[in-house]
Formats: structure tokens, C-alpha cells, sequence
């Protein structure tokens, strides 16, 4: 999902809970992230690892100018022989420190790993967590994104809605909201009108 369907989904959801309570989750990962220096760790489960939120998160981090955000994907299947950026095992979550930032994403409301992401509280590491919002994992969490079964969004859309609200470096005033709808209506119709006539 682009930006600007990105900004799509933000105008349907307008005056839905969905904005706000993305934009909470986002602000604390930013402030976690940035404040605290130490890095974000990010794992989901074996059946479901947040790859696409990984390269979300990477784009953010570079479209805003806050490398912190560009996070680490931890994989449960991690093997030596793969590429740096997805060779990251579980051990990682039990080497995580103090100031480090810890994502849970998973579809479940518990994950295998649980044992590993106790320990890394206790470690000083920042847990949040986003997911169905119920089970141990919620417990644990400092800050939890629910997003239930049945609900009016799919895990992977709020993903979208988080990450791209964590690059943002305020909320902007509804003036700053208006020229912001104003360029992206723009950019949409330019991307989307036919080519000019040949000479």
C-alpha cells in the first residue's frame, strides 16, 4: 500500500477510533525507538512474520529522517546461509537490552516466544505489541494495538496505518491537514491523467 492509499484509507476512516488509536501506537513507538537509541526489534511467529511491516518501517525510517525506526526483523526460521537482513534468529531477543525496542506482531493472542520476550522486559527492553489484544503477550506488553478477530480492519491494514503514522514527525494542525490533502489530491490526479499528446 502506497502513501496515497494510504491517505485513502486514513479519509474513510475518518472519525472512526482507528486513527487515533494508530496514532497513539505509533507515537510510542517513535518515541520509544528514538528516544532510547537502542535499536527496534521486531518478530511476529512462525507462521506469520511482519516482513512487510519490516520494509514499511525501513522506508519510514528513511523518508523521515529517523534511522531508529528502521527496525531489525527477528525470524523464528532465521539460517546463517540467508541474506543479512533476514538471517536474524530468536537469540536475538534474549541478547536485547536495556533502551532496546521490542514489536510483537502476531494474529494470535499468544506467541512461542513468549518465555524470550519476559526476559527481555525484565532486561529494561520496551515491549509493545499489536495483535487480537488478549493472552500473556498483552499482559507483558507496555503498550498493546488490539485488533480483534471480526474487527472493521485486517491485521495487515493497520499495520500500514502504524507505520506510516510513525514516520510522521507531529499530528499536523487541520490547516497543515488540508495542504497535505491538497498535495496528495494532486500528486493522484497526476498520477492518474492520461499521458500528454506527442508533439
Amino acid at each position: 500500500m502506497d502513501a496515497v492509499r494510504v491517505a485513502l484509507l486514513r479519509e474513510v476512516l475518518a472519525g472512526t477510533e482507528w486513527l487515533g488509536a494508530t496514532r497513539r501506537f505509533a507515537g510510542v513507538l517513535r518515541g520509544s525507538v528514538v528516544a532510547h537509541g537502542g535499536g527496534l526489534l521486531l518478530v511476529g511467529t512462525a507462521a506469520y512474520e511482519p516482513w512487510h511491516l519490516a520494509a514499511h518501517l525501513v522506508d519510514e525510517a528513511a523518508w523521515s529522517g529517523t534511522p531508529e525506526l528502521a527496525p531489525t526483523l527477528v525470524r523464528h526460521g532465521a539460517r546463517p546461509s540467508d541474506p543479512a537482513h533476514l538471517a536474524v534468529g530468536l537469540g536475538r531477543i534474549e541478547a536485547a537490552r536495556r533502551g532496546e525496542t521490542l514489536l510483537v506482531v502476531s494474529p494470535q493472542g499468544d506467541v512461542p516466544v513468549l518465555e524470550r520476550v519476559s526476559d527481555a522486559r525484565r532486561a529494561g527492553v520496551t515491549v509493545l505489541a499489536l495483535g487480537p489484544g488478549e493472552g500473556e503477550l498483552a499482559g507483558l506488553a507496555h503498550e498493546v494495538l488490539a485488533v480483534p478477530d471480526g474487527s472493521e480492519l485486517d491485521l495487515d491494514t493497520v499495520q500500514h496505518l502504524v507505520s506510516a503514522a510513525a514516520g510522521e514527525q507531529a499530528v499536523p494542525s487541520p490547516r497543515g491537514r488540508r495542504r497535505l490533502r491538497d498535495r496528495l489530491s494532486r500528486l493522484a490526479e497526476s498520477l492518474t491523467a492520461p499521458p500528454p499528446a506527442p508533439w
